[in-house]
């Protein structure tokens, strides 16, 4: 039986915007907190991490990743309403892709 290998990402004005790494970070985030929290947990430098959500931010519409400095209460970093959505479109589109990609092969008996 064969398999189709493919990965997608979204590209935006200031190159790629969204995908699977970038997805990755973002859940993360949402898990742990924290940005430091989150590049740690997926054995990534803090520098890589801060990286990667300042290219998401830059080629978004809206902020996706607010972070909030420490101080007395610790600082965090939050995913907002409209980076949730882009996590949510991201992963149908994602799926949709790989659905279509396996009925491909199906339909040419591969």
């Amino acid at each position: 039986m064969y398999h189709i290998k493919s990965r997608i990402w979204i590209e935006g004005k200031e190159g790629v915007f969204l995908g699977e790494g970038r997805i990755k970070i973002l859940k993360s985030i949402i898990a742990e907190g924290s940005l430091t929290k989150a590049a740690k947990s997926l054995g990534m430098s803090y520098k890589k991490a801060w990286s990667l959500v300042d290219s998401i931010n830059k080629n978004a519409s809206q902020p996706i990743v607010i972070t909030n400095t420490g101080g007395l209460g610790g600082g965090g970093t939050i995913i907002t309403e409209y980076g949730l959505k882009m996590i949510t479109a991201f992963e149908n589109i994602n799926k949709n892709c790989w659905d279509f990609l396996d009925q491909q092969l199906k339909d040419h008996q591969l």
